[in-house]
This record gives C-alpha cells, structure tokens and sequence, in this order.
C-alpha cells in the first residue's frame, strides 16, 4: 500500500516487495528470567548534546503547557543542552487521563531541522502540573548558512538535472518546498524539491523528492518518493471549491448502496439542497466524504481533487450498483469504521487529531488499465480498481486503515520514509490497519488471518496466497533484516517492516488487544521522532508502558517481544560481517576513492562538529580519518587519488561570496592547496590524479559541450583537443596515459569507443570502436579504467536481454581481450568496475527475483583477476555492496549496507564462494 513520502534518513541510510509468505507460529516469547530492558534514566543522542530521553521526572511546571514546557527546558540548560528560543510548537496531544504531550520542531535560524522534534511529556492540571518525561532528536552545534549561495533558478534546474534519463527529464516538474537544515554535524542549508515527471521505463509515475545544498549546489540527498505499494507523494489539501461543495448545504442523511459484492448496506449520505444525494457522512465530527473517479487516471487526483469531481451522487437515497463495483460503499463504511476506532477506543478525533475531514477517492485507473494499489497522499485515501485480478482496493478494511493511519503518523511522530524510520511507518500502519479489522469483525488474536494484511483483495485464491504481507512472519534483525540501500525499496521500507512489526503484533497477543493498542498509539503520538530507528521504538514502546502503568510482567512481555526479533541495542554487531570497517555509518554515501594503501572519501567529521568535507585514512591499519579538505564552509567531494595526493571538487561561494565550482589537489600528508580550476558557468567532474598529473572533464552549462583539460607536471591545465560533436566520460589516468570512452553520432547512431592517450607524445594511441565498425548495434562502452598497463572498460549491448562483457584494449591499439566474455554465466545485464594491476572488481546489480527481495539478490562486488578467469564474491555481507574502489593487489574497500547504515569497509582478499 502507498504512503506519503518525505525525506529520507540523514543519519544513515544516505537515506512495495510483496514479502514471501509461508504460515507459522508466532516467535516465542522469551522466559521470565527476562527483564523489560529497563528505559534508563538518561539516553544519549547521536550527534547531538542533547539527550534522546529523559524519564523518571516529577518537576513542577505550571501554566499553559506548551510555555510551561519551554520554561522547563530553558530551566535546565546542563541537563539538556537546549536553546528553547529554537522551538517552535507544532502540536499537543492530551490523553483521556489528562496527560499532555507537546511536540516542539527544531528551527535554525528560522529554518526548520529535518526530522528534529523534541517532546516534553506533562502531567497533572494547573499548579499541580509536572514534567514527567522529556525526549526527542535535537540538534546542537548546528551552524550551517541560512542565507543560499546559488539562485533559486539554478538550483531549480540542478533539481530536474538530477534525472539522469533524459526521457524522465522531457515534462518533468520540480515543486519547489523551501530552505530545510539536514542535520548531522554542522548541518546542511538545503533546498527541497518534488520531482514529477513518467517512468520512461514503465509509463507510469516517476516522483523524486531532491534536497539541494543551496551553498555548494549539489544533491545533498534524493531518493524515490513512490514505488509500488510504498509512498504516494501529494502535498496538498482537496481543492477548496471541491471540499466546499462537498459540503456546501447538506443535511445528514440516511441510505442504501451495494456494497462491492452486491449486499445492499446503510449509509450514512447528504441530502443537497436540490433533492439529490451524495456520499458524505455528517453524523461524525470528522466529515467523511468518498469520491468516485470513473476510471480517471490517478494522477488526476494527486494532491487535489479535480473541480468537477464530487463525492459520489444518486438522484435518490438509495444509491446504483455502480457505487458498490467502484469500491466507493466500501471506502464510505471503512473511512467510517476507522474513524470510530481511533476516536472511541483511543481517543483521537480523526487523522488530523482535529476532526478535520476524511476523504476518500476510488476507481482510478493507470492510464485506463488497472491500478491495484492504495495510497495516503498526504490529504486523502486514494484506492485503485482492482481490475480482473483484484477487488477494488477499498473493499479491504484493514488497507483502509492501514492508509488512513498514515494520515495518523504524519499528524504524530511523522517518521521519515526511508530506512529504518521508514520501517517503522510501515510497521505501525500494518498494526493499527490489521487490529482495525480484526476488532470491527470481532476475529480472535488466534485467527489464522488477523496477521495478513490485505487477504481479502484477491478475486480468487486463499487468503494467505493474497495478502501482501503478514505480522506473524517470525522475522528478526540478526536472521532477517535485509541490508537494502537507498535504492531499494527506500532502503527496506517494506522489506524490514515485519520485524518490528511482528514484535508490535506479539504484543498484541500476549496483551489484552485494547491494552495493546493504547501502548502503541501513546509510543507513536508521545515519543516517537521522524528519525527514530527500530531501538528508538523499542524504547518508545517501553517508555509509553510505563506512563500507562502498566505492571513488571506486562513490561516484561513488551521487552520479551522485541527480544524475540533481535531488536535490542546493539543488534547490527552480530550480523557476522567479513570485512573491517573504514568508516561507520558514512554521513555522504558518495563514491570513495583509493590507492596505495590510502583511502579518501567525503563525509563528516567523526565527532559531527564541522561541514561535509574530504578525509582520508588508511586502507591496511586501524587509523582516525584526516581531513584534507580546507575548513572555508564549500562542499568538498567526488575525489580521487593516486595514494600520495588527492584531487576533488569544492563548490559553493568564495571568500568574496561568488558561487563557483574548483578543482583542487594536496598531498594527503599535508601541504599546500592548489587550484587548477575554478567557473560559475561551466562545471567539473571525472577527476583524476596519477603523480604530477590531473585531469578533469569541463562541462559548459549553456552549451552543453565538454571537453578534457589536463595539468601535466604541475603546469596549468590546458584543453585538450576533441573533434567538433564528440563528447567523453569516465576519464581515467594512470602513470602519463589517459583513457575515456568517446562518442558522436553517426547519422542517428550513437557510436561509443574507449580512448587512450599518451600525455608524452601528445596524442591518441588506441581507439577501440565497440560492437561493429559501424557502430550500428547500440552497443555502448562505459566505465574505463586504467589498471596492467591496458584499459579496461564495460561494453553494455544496446540489447538489454543481453549481458555486458568486460573487455581489455593494448595502449597502442594492438588488440582487445575479454576479461569476461558477456556469455559467461557470471556477466551481468550491467555493472561497473574498479581495477588494481592484478584485479577487476564488478558490480552486479540487484535484481528483485519473482518472490520479491531478499538479501542474495542485493547489489553485490565480484573480483578475478585481470587477464580473466572465474570471478568469485568479493566479501560474503549479506546486505548490499555497491561503489567499490580498488587499491592494491586484491584489495578493495565499497560502502555496504549490511548493518542498516551505509559503512566504508575494506577487504584484502575475494570471500570466494559464499
């Protein structure tokens, strides 16, 4: 099912899969002799001063709350390490036992901090009001500009840059969001963007949400806003017009319609002032209103309704079939039922918290073919026709509420959609969408089918073959947790939600259900952050059993249920990871570079107190990362280095303020910081550096023309000549030879050749034409790089059923050899690679199999040796590994995935068969 997408996690993951489902007993609990884990007193933030928890208080706090809680926090400042001139009230939730919980955001310098809230927890009235708990994620030492140094324009153009596919770029939007600070160190002034555009792959919906450093004006963080049964993406409210007459002199009403298997039902409807009939429900505070889109596409409605879209009519009371085939009854009760739920069992007046109106839209097609999915788009339930395969989406209570709990989330904790938060969302979706439907159809915790989410989607099969997922699934961090990257799945949002899920659901089991829910509504309205991970939940969960009161057994079997999925403290440490760490839980998960012994890499500094900059340390010994990058507030990056020196990229503004892009070098050992380049109009990259030697591509932003420049023995950089209409990429450059792969066009063929330079003798000495001499087979070459006195490259066939080969060509143009032939069964359909003089090292993309993802077919390293042979697993990491650099020998280090944050790691040998 979709969901709102917003930002992904900073702190990790650089920031649907249909789970595999077999039947089987629920995990058991663990025994009496274990304790509920007990929240301590005091829990220590990351990267942050301030502590994550505080409980056990019992501090008088009189007055209004939101004031009595920042006279609280400014009463402390040693305890908390806070600047409550910093906080801004965004909500209250009260309790029916009269306790308060206010949600403040974090600003910097009136700019709002990403994920940043902090929640203090009052109980009692007037002069006997206390502060019993205090908790969140704040930032401190945060210092990053709040003034941006590149143009609105510009970075608007970088956002829609970002789409790579030209296809996806032709009508793509960018809306635009406004300034946001990323935590994490100093933080990052940013600017964020929605991309909408298609899918040129698929047709269908391509949303992107783009944070832009607004100093330097590069990608600070992007990732995919909605993916199948993930993320829907709109930001607005119904059209007033649409909301108004929806509305607009009804009088409450009662009726029948179809449901969508034929049963005439009651409904509560609207009479209009012409005699007519629509479906809105006015008997509840919260105005319910269901919408029929008649097959419209679904991007018509996303985030607004259309003006000529009214809820559902009927000239009479009692409504046609047609409403029932739509899914809009069933929409109309479930909205209804859900409502009911969370008001009457916990107390919260509709999503919003506010009694603000539900609206619900059906039938809506994918460009006319069936969409058989749901979402929340930040305002309204969207549920697709189902088509021959499926019910309408609507019909299936415990989607609705999953969906509308969404809206719940948002309103709350408002957990990021991106990894571990991410899961989280999932999760908790999951828990209240199925104890909706299991307490409305009175089923026991013991059904087979009160754990399956969506069972009863399905036109045909049994309900467990249907069910998109399932809380009873016994998966657990240490056995289960897939190791997905940002690129999946937004790293694992449905595929890791089951294991916190299911320790939620056991809860629910072992509990009294009503107990349950309440524990887990006051985790998610009173202690949950957008940043929290699976540990954080685990103490949110507890610290909410105790403000509930709830007993040493009952706390016990909280803690024993996660304790059954491995989610205590600590838990990424027992994967059994075969390789060392470099670099934990890398702040920029950008490319590193290495070589002779020496890594480089962007990230922020260990202790989180300086901007984004370029460290460097060793690849062979356990050593603290050096900064090399100059401390001037740019954005340092996209390095690479020869083992001795470094040369990067800096951008952002100079000492006089102008906006620029540079190429810079320095000896890793220290020294002087040369520039070789620096425009505001026309942009580096591919950098290279071999001894006195740099090269770097030059892109002009209003020609798109780019050409090579080369600093030889520390002279200027001069251009190199290219023929008028060819272009280059992945420049490559190893002891005075140059490598790139060239292309131009040839009538409407794209030729593609990989290209050696002899810096001495100032010219080209290879050129190898990929695929035929013509040029004509759509063959294309990529991924060059000098290693064994020979360039190597990747030649991916215009074809794409077919696999790439990893070729090898003679720096005179003697002759190419395959490293590994596109026939063998180890060729990927794509890849990169990174080489030593003895090794090359691929990529194999992931590729979801049929049963959906699973660890093995996450992105993994493969090495042999350079002259060929069998390739073996580099390192047997179950999760994903991806952006490999090789050093020496057989030495390699990539950022993995593994432990569900991105980490720099190394390995000196290849794992072999895993």
């Amino acid at each position: 099912m979709h969901h709102r997408s917003r930002a992904p996690k900073v702190l990790g993951v650089g920031i649907t899969a249909v789970l595999g489902l077999v039947l089987a007993a629920p995990p058991a609990l663990a025994g009496p002799a274990a304790d509920p884990d007990p929240v301590p007193g005091l829990v220590s933030g990351q990267d942050t001063a301030a502590p994550q928890l505080v409980t056990g208080l019992a501090e008088p706090a009189p007055g209004d709350p939101a004031a009595a809680a920042l006279a609280h926090l400014a009463a402390h400042p040693d305890r908390y390490r806070i600047d409550p001139g910093q906080l801004a009230e965004i909500g209250a939730e009260r309790t029916a036992d009269g306790r308060r919980t206010v949600r403040f955001q974090q600003y910097h310098g009136g700019i709002p901090v990403l994920g940043a809230q902090y929640l203090v927890h009052l109980t009692g009235e007037g002069a006997e009001q206390r502060v019993e708990s205090v908790g969140g994620k704040y930032f401190t030492g945060l210092t990053a500009p709040t003034t941006p140094a590149v143009p609105a324009g510009t970075l608007r153009n970088l956002a829609l840059g970002s789409l790579t596919d030209r296809r996806a770029r032709a009508g793509a939007t960018a809306e635009d969001h406004g300034q946001v600070i990323l935590p994490g160190g100093t933080g990052r002034l940013a600017q964020h963007f929605t991309l909408r555009g298609t899918d040129p792959d698929t047709g269908g919906p391509l949303v992107r949400e783009v944070y832009l450093d607004a100093t330097a004006g590069a990608i600070a963080l992007a990732h995919d806003a909605r993916t199948p049964y993930t993320a829907g993406d709109g930001t607005t409210a119904p059209t007033a017009a649409a909301t108004a007459r929806a509305e607009a002199g009804a009088e409450p009403a009662t009726g029948t319609a179809p449901d969508a298997f034929g049963r005439s039902v009651k409904v509560n409807i609207g009479r209009l002032p012409d005699g007519s009939y629509q479906l809105t429900d006015l008997t509840r505070p919260a105005t319910i209103a269901t919408h029929d889109a008649a097959g419209r596409d679904y991007n018509d409605f996303r985030g607004g309704i259309p003006a000529d879209s009214l809820p559902a009519r009927s000239p009479g009371p009692d409504f046609p079939a047609s409403t029932g085939s739509s899914g809009a009854t069933d929409a109309h009760l479930n909205a209804a039922a859900v409502y009911d739920f969370y008001r009457d069992r916990l107390g919260r007046d509709g999503l919003d918290g506010k009694g603000g109106p539900i609206t619900s839209v059906v039938n809506v097609t994918n460009g006319g073919a069936p969409f058989p999915n749901a979402f929340w788009d930040g305002k309204k339930m969207v549920y697709g026709d189902g088509g021959t395969t499926y019910h309408p989406f609507s019909v299936a209570l415990d989607v609705a509420g999953h969906e509308m709990t969404h809206g719940v989330i948002e309103h709350t904790a408002d957990l990021v959609y991106v990894g571990q938060p991410g899961a989280m969302n999932e999760a908790l979706a999951d828990y209240f969408g199925n104890a909706i439907e299991v307490t409305a159809r009175g089923m026991s915790m013991s059904d087979p089918k009160a754990a399956l989410l969506g069972e009863s989607l399905c036109r045909t099969g049994t309900p467990e073959d249907c069910a998109q997922r399932r809380l009873d699934d016994r998966r657990t961090t240490v056995d289960d947790y897939l190791g997905a990257g940002g690129g999946v799945d937004n790293g694992g949002v449905h595929l890791n939600s089951t294991i916190i899920g299911g320790a939620l659901w056991d809860i629910r089991r072992t509990l009294d259900p009503l107990t349950a829910d309440r524990l887990v509504y006051r985790a998610l309205a009173d202690y949950l952050t957008p940043l929290d991970d699976f540990v954080d939940g685990r103490n949110a969960v507890l610290a909410a059993g105790r403000s509930l009161k709830l007993t040493r057994d009952q706390l016990r079997t909280v803690a024993a249920a996660f304790d059954a999925h491995g989610i205590r403290a600590g838990w990424e440490n027992r994967l059994g990871l075969d390789s060392r760490t470099l670099l934990r839980d890398a702040s920029t998960p950008v490319a590193p570079a290495a070589a002779n012994g020496r890594w480089v890499m962007t990230n922020s500094d260990p202790a989180g107190k300086t901007p984004t900059a370029l460290y460097t340390g060793s690849t062979t010994a356990p050593d603290a990362p050096t900064r090399i990058s100059p401390e001037d507030g740019r954005l340092h990056g996209w390095a690479a280095t020869d083992g001795r020196s470094a040369a990067w990229l800096a951008i952002g503004p100079d000492a006089q303020g102008a906006w620029g892009m540079e190429v810079l070098t320095r000896p890793l050992s220290g020294g002087p910081v040369r520039s070789l380049f620096r425009s505001s109009t026309q942009q580096p990259s591919d950098v290279q550096i071999s001894g006195d030697d740099v090269a770097y591509k030059v892109t002009d932003f209003a020609t798109g023309r780019s050409r090579l420049h080369l600093s030889h023995n520390g002279a200027p950089a001069v251009e190199l000549p290219l023929p008028d209409g060819h272009d280059l990429s992945g420049v490559t450059l190893k002891d005075g030879v140059l490598g790139w792969s060239e292309t131009w066009t040839v009538g409407e063929k794209r030729v593609s050749a990989p290209t050696v330079y002899s810096i001495a003798a100032g010219k080209v000495t290879a050129q190898y034409l990929v695929g035929d001499p013509s040029g004509s087979t759509g063959t294309e070459a990529t991924s060059t790089v000098l290693a064994g006195g020979r360039l190597l490259w990747v030649e991916t066939p215009g074809d794409r059923t077919k696999r790439s080969s990893i070729r090898s060509g003679a720096l005179d143009g003697s002759g190419v050899t395959d490293v590994l032939s596109g026939t063998s069964p180890y060729a990927p359909s794509w890849t990169t690679i990174t080489a030593s003089d003895r090794a090359v090292t691929f990529a194999a993309p992931g590729s979801k199999p049929a049963g959906g993802w699973t660890n093995a077919a996450l992105p993994k390293l493969w090495q042999l040796p350079l002259t060929g042979g069998t390739p073996e697993r580099l390192s047997c990491n179950r999760g994903g590994q991806e952006k490999a650099a090789a050093d020496q020998g057989t030495r390699v280090i990539w950022l993995d995935a593994t432990a569900g944050r991105t980490d720099l790691v190394v390995r000196n040998r290849p794992a072999g068969s895993c």
